[in-house]
């Protein structure tokens, strides 16, 4: 049996950035003492990059202060860039402005604790890539490295207080998809890919992803779930709405099990709720079966299908429906995205290319089994 050690050595840090921070922090002060008209004394302390979760935008924390008026203004900042052409980006173009605005929609209109955004800068030419800078908020991450359902303080919580969590995780969801916007205002996270629905332009979206993201290397298992889904397509999407895309408890901050912060907003888009519920169920399923495989009980209880379903029925009034083709949906993006890190581990020395390609797709034996039938048993 594999040992936790072992998981700590194969999940060990990854490389995520080619960047020098002092640079950055010289070109961000300077960036900031233009953009803060009438300010003086503009400062910015060492930057930094935070440890565990992220793979995709560059994440930086620092202090920014500088005097206004009479008095001075002091403010835990963070910024997010798109990644440099050399760190082998995980995704083929990384929208901050559309990040920057669907963040400012979901804390206004829906009343999700998103980050406050702060400025948003389109013009590479400040720091090398366009960024936005938040307010930093604190509190606990659910870690993937080393998974949440292994050890730390999520396995250690009562009962009643996983509860909590889960419940007010989706709460957000449910606040998000309900949010009063126009279907205009929605235009910008439509997928520009062609369809005629937001599920079929998000779906064919994700092939093209695959196909950028691997060229010519063909993975089965990936193209067989692409059929399935198609073999399978839901008669009816509902609404479009606000989607997270992103929507785990790994990219929600907590304190005292509660949601003060929802990151990481780079795959938002318009669809169906169901894209952004059965990622959640799919991705803590994800953590619990590793969890399983290295002999540890995880979080069995934890996140459910049925129990986030009704949870979600209770405070939205939508009953969640083809939860299986959505489930096998998030497998599927999820295996793109491992399978396009492995890549960017193997261009980093950290790994080798496997014999058999469906080995890239971390979780192949979870999306073999819902190609048959059996994960759902």
């Amino acid at each position: 049996m594999p040992r936790l050690d072992d998981q700590r050595a194969e999940t060990g840090e990854m490389r995520t950035s080619t960047r020098d921070l002092g640079e950055l922090r010289r070109r961000m002060r300077a960036w900031l003492a233009g953009r803060l008209a009438g300010a003086s004394r503009v400062s910015v302390s060492e930057l930094t990059r935070p440890s565990g979760n992220g793979l995709s935008s560059e994440t930086l924390f620092f202090t920014a202060s500088w005097a206004e008026g009479s008095g001075e203004r002091e403010v835990e900042c963070v910024a997010r860039m798109a990644p440099a052409a050399e760190a082998v980006p995980v995704f083929p173009e990384y929208d901050l402005g559309k990040q920057f605005e669907v963040m400012r929609l979901a804390r206004e209109r829906a009343g999700v604790p998103a980050p406050r955004t702060l400025w948003f800068e389109p013009d590479p030419a400040a720091l090398g890539s366009p960024f936005f800078v938040m307010e930093q908020e604190k509190g606990d991450v659910p870690p993937d490295l080393v998974p949440y359902t292994f050890e730390g303080w999520l396995v250690d919580a009562s009962p009643a207080d996983l509860r909590r969590l889960q419940t007010e995780t989706v709460r957000i969801l449910a606040r998000l998809h309900d949010a009063p916007v126009r279907p205009e205002e929605l235009a910008f996270l439509r997928p520009g890919h062609p369809g005629d629905s937001a599920l079929r332009r998000h779906v064919n979206e994700q092939r093209a992803y695959y196909e950028w993201a691997h060229g010519s290397l063909r993975i089965p298992v990936l193209e067989d779930a692409f059929a399935w889904l198609d073999d399978n397509w839901p008669r009816s999407t509902g609404q479009d709405v606000i989607s997270w895309g992103d929507a785990r408890i790994g990219n929600v901050m907590y304190r005292d099990f509660t949601p003060v912060a929802v990151l990481d907003w780079e795959m938002a888009a318009a669809g169906p709720r169901e894209i952004d519920l059965a990622w959640m169920i799919f991705l803590h399923r994800f953590f619990q079966d590793v969890t399983v495989i290295m002999g540890l009980p995880g979080l069995p209880a934890f996140m459910t299908r049925e129990d986030v379903c009704e949870q979600y029925r209770s405070m939205s009034g939508h009953t969640p429906r083809d939860m299986e083709f959505y489930e096998m949906y998030a497998a599927l993006r999820h295996g793109i995205i491992m399978a396009r890190v492995w890549h960017r581990r193997i261009h980093f020395g950290e790994l080798e290319m496997p014999d058999d390609p469906n080995d890239l797709v971390m979780h192949r034996a979870a999306i073999e089994s819902m190609l048959d039938g059996r994960y759902w048993d």
